[in-house]
């Protein structure tokens, strides 16, 4: 069994995904994570020093090599993984189970602005830029979040919540 969490920055993935795969006994598998290891580079160092399309294109190769793997996981995806490339289709093509865990522009400007510091794609930017920012992204990226199988409105709902609903979804 193989199941990928997909969302925007903040919804959930890794937190959600480390409890899911708890739950199900199974590994735990964030993409970025996977990059870093690989890479033996932070992802804001591999933007800084070779640029995101270097970014985007290794992103690709790493997230085909986890899904070529042999075995069951969960896999968080980065944010922007399912907009780039054929990602979407190489995800929908594997032989997996994908939930976009779709949370309002809200919950997730509230989410990022308490955090800021720890994302550095927002830590400059003042609390209504966020707002904006968030909402401009989900505009542009619900179109591939949207084709995961399944969708998981995560918001007021706790984390527990949020993986029963998977679980069941899966059972």
């Amino acid at each position: 069994m193989k199941i990928i969490l997909l969302g925007y920055m903040a919804s959930g993935k890794s937190s959600i995904g480390k409890k899911l795969a708890k739950k199900l006994s199974l590994d735990f598998i964030d993409l970025d994570d996977f990059i870093v290891s690989k890479e033996k580079m932070s992802i804001s160092d591999i933007f800084v020093k070779k640029g995101e399309i270097y970014f985007r294109k290794i992103e690709s190769i790493y997230l085909n090599e986890v899904l070529q793997m042999n075995k069951s996981y969960i896999l968080a995806l980065g944010g922007g993984t399912p907009c780039y490339g054929n990602n979407m289709e190489l995800i929908n093509n594997s032989n997996s189970n994908s939930f976009y865990l779709q949370a309002s522009v809200n919950k997730l400007s509230q989410k990022l602005i308490s955090k800021r510091e720890k994302r550095p794609l927002v830590a400059s930017l003042d609390d209504e830029q966020i707002f904006e920012y968030v909402g401009k992204h989900i505009f542009e990226r619900r179109q591939f979040y949207e084709k995961a199988k399944y969708t998981i409105k995560t918001d007021n709902k706790k984390k527990s919540e949020i993986v029963n609903e998977i679980k069941s979804i899966l059972n």
